[in-house]
Formats: C-alpha cells, structure tokens, sequence
C-alpha cells in the first residue's frame, strides 16, 4: 500500500504569517529517485528546544536552518512561503540510485519532518559508516548535518526502539555541550575558574554541559573544588535539582541569595555560560558582578537559545571565531563583563580535526555516548506521538505553551500500527 505523503511546514517569518501556526501538507510520495539520489522512510523523529531554535533561525544568514530541504510546493505552501526545521531521526532506505547504498538500510541523519525524504548522494562521499548530502549553498562547516549515519556500522547505535528514542532526544544536543565542554578545557577552564554558572539549567543542552564538567572532575582532570551553579525557573527547580549535576539550583528572581553568591570574590574566577538567552536575566547578572568585592567573570559563553523566537535578530554572528587555543582569559569589555563568545560546535569540531586524529576523536565520542547511555534512564519521560495531526496538534501545544524540561519527545507521522509494524521488522 502506498500512503501519502506528509509534510509539517511553518511559515517564514519574511512571509508575515504566524510562525507558530504549521500546516500539514498531503502531497504523492516521489515516485523517481534518480541517479545517485535516495527514497528514504522518515520512521522517528526528536523534538525539543533545538528544534525551536532552529525555527526561529530558519531564515537566519548564519544559521539557514530552513535551507537544509525545501518545503513542498503543495496547498498553498512553497519554499518561499514556508521552511522545514530540521529534525535528527531515525529512517529507511525505501529506494537508491547509488550502488554502494541499499534498500531497507537503517540510517540516522539529519531529516525534515515529513513521511518521505528524496535526498540526493555526493557519489563518491560513501563509506561504510556514513553518505553525504552535498549541499554546496551552505558553508563547509555545516558538513557535520550532511552525514547520514548507516546504523550496521555505527558503533553508537543499538537497534532497540527504546534506545533510538534516548538517541534522537540527546544525540543533537549531547553533542553540542560536549565540544563545549572541550572547548573550555582546551583553556583549562580559561585558567582555573572556580564557578561555572549555567542559565536554563533545565535544558537539556545546559545539564548536559554539567554532567559533562562533572565527569571531567570524577576523572581527576581538573580541581574537585570547582563548583556548578544552575539557574532555572522556580517551576523546574525541584526537576533540576534531582538530576544531579549540579552543586546549587537557584531561581532566576531570587539567584543572588544562594550560597554561592555569598562569598567575597577575592581570587575566584567565574564562567558564565548563558543558555537561556535572556536579556533581562544577564543584566541582573551584570549588575551583580558590578559590585564591589564581587567575584570575577572570566568568560561569558552564549550555547543555546531557548528564549529564542522566529525573528529574533539579537545575536551578533559576524565576529563569531574559535582559535586552536582559546586564552586563560578572554579580552574584557570592561573590567567586569567580558564579551560573549558565541559557541558554534561545527567550527570548535572544525579546529579539532586538524588537532587530533579522526580515530581518536571517534574513540572519545563513543567513550562518552555509552556512559551516557547508560547514565540517563529515567532523567525525563519519554512521549510518542503518532499520526499527521497528532503532531500537528503537540506541535502547536509546544508553541504556545512550552516544553516542559522533564519530558522527551518522539514524533512519527505514520499512524502508529504502521509506525510500529515498520520499526519493529526493521530492528
């Protein structure tokens, strides 16, 4: 039998229409694949705050996150109407055109929220672990979400349905705060600081970076000393506060009480890593700092932006640069509040490679996702939805309502019988 296809489309904001109002498009699945291009079956896909973060800077000239798959042209949508975000999932290979590519693969990539996927193949960018889609209008850098991962040889996949759900919820993000955390250490924690602070310590972007920092202490690779501070909303504290990976948890209108902020500055050094994005709490930070006897701010570090909307242009891209080793102390503004360092994990990955042998960092990355596989059971709660306009629906509920930190969620556009026949015959 074979089933339409469907597409969650948002409007651009160049459009002028609500970006928080999606559209669930039917159109025919494509019948040609031609030459080196292939059919792919989107099964799973994660949803989470990124995926926000990638609509709001869909139509950003750094990040064109809507320039990764077209939208369809199909009841009254178009690329020029409306953008795809992307979304890391799970698929299979329907039909190829390249010969060293099979039907039936199971493959993990960066998708779009759709049934079906026709992907074209740079043809002589396939290997045993791995395809690539050329995508030349974007910078080279973005080479990290061309790769489509084929399962058989990818030594961080297991094929257990509970297991891909963990994957496309921490895999994109995990990741991100993992070369962030090697970014700072590159620095030796921009010379020994004593404090990290982390907004929306919720997220799984910033608990990650904190699980992250702890695992380096537990190794005895820096000073046990050091401590982790979150900040989150008072809703999510008693969340954050259980996941353990932080030393304090203290609410955004009332930071300035705890423990941490108690002490006198002397030789303490700070790192700031802002996750939120919010203007208004870095301000009461600053003012913080301002004072006298305070600590000192050795870094200011922007990763993530979960208060991000379609539209927002606040963030500075264009000085946007990682050297291969980043000073103990960044060049301040002022004496107090230095300048945000915007981390961008394909350009930290970029400066990387050309330090360490591939192989070794594929050993560290496969090192740390199995102790994470292992760690996060049972940190948050695990949601399927299944069906075009089950999705639709928890799409719009996620927009206007927000995405509650201690839930994951896994969407299927197939009807969930035949969702669950496809994934179970093959796994």
């Amino acid at each position: 039998m074979v089933h339409p296809n469907l597409t969650l489309c948002v409007p651009r904001v160049s459009s002028g229409q609500d970006p928080h109002r999606p559209v669930l498009t039917t159109s025919e699945m494509p019948s040609q694949c031609p030459a080196n291009h292939v059919l792919i079956k989107v099964d799973r896909f994660g949803f989470s705050a990124n995926n926000v973060t990638y609509q709001a800077l869909g139509e950003h000239p750094h990040f064109r996150y809507f320039d990764f798959n077209d939208a369809p042209v199909a009841g009254g949508v178009s690329p020029k109407t409306h953008g795809l975000f992307p979304v890391w999932g799970f698929a299979t290979v329907l039909k190829s055109s390249h010969p060293k590519i099979y039907e039936g693969e199971r493959v993990y990539g960066y998708f779009a929220p759709t049934r079906y996927l026709l992907l074209p193949v740079s043809p002589a960018d396939v290997n045993k672990h791995a395809f690539y889609v050329p995508r030349p209008h974007l910078p080279a850098d973005r080479r990290p979400y061309n790769q489509i991962l084929r399962c058989a040889a990818d030594p961080q996949y297991t094929p257990n349905p509970a297991i891909e759900d963990l994957t496309m919820l921490y895999r994109p993000l995990f990741w991100t705060s993992y070369w962030c955390e090697d970014w700072l250490f590159s620095s030796n924690y921009y010379g020994g600081a004593s404090v990290f602070l982390i907004s929306s310590a919720s997220s799984k972007t910033a608990f990650c970076l904190a699980y992250l920092i702890k695992k380096r202490i537990s190794r005895g690779e820096f000073d046990r000393s050091i401590r982790i501070v979150g900040l989150t909303s008072k809703g999510n504290v008693g969340f954050t506060t259980r996941l353990g990976h932080y030393d304090d948890v203290l609410e955004y209108g009332s930071f300035t009480s705890g423990d941490a902020f108690q002490g006198r500055g002397g030789d303490n050094k700070w790192i700031y890593v802002d996750v939120a994005s919010n203007d208004s709490l870095n301000k009461q930070i600053q003012a913080y700092f301002a004072l006298p006897y305070s600590p000192r701010i050795a870094a200011c570090v922007a990763l993530g932006l979960t208060n991000l909307s379609p539209g927002d242009d606040s963030i500075d891209w264009s000085t946007n640069t990682f050297t291969a080793s980043p000073p103990p102390d960044a060049a301040p503004m002022s004496q107090i509040w230095p300048k945000f360092e915007n981390f961008f994990m394909p350009e930290w990955l970029n400066v990387r490679k050309h330090q360490l042998p591939v192989s070794e960092i594929f050993a560290r990355q496969n090192t740390a996702w199995a102790a994470l596989m292992e760690d996060c059971k049972g940190w948050v709660r695990m949601e399927r939805v299944y069906g075009g306009a089950a999705v639709k629906r928890a799409y719009e509920e996620v927009a206007q309502h927000g995405l509650g930190p201690d839930r994951g969620l896994v969407w299927s556009l197939w009807d969930e019988d035949e969702g669950k026949k496809w994934v179970s015959s093959h796994l």
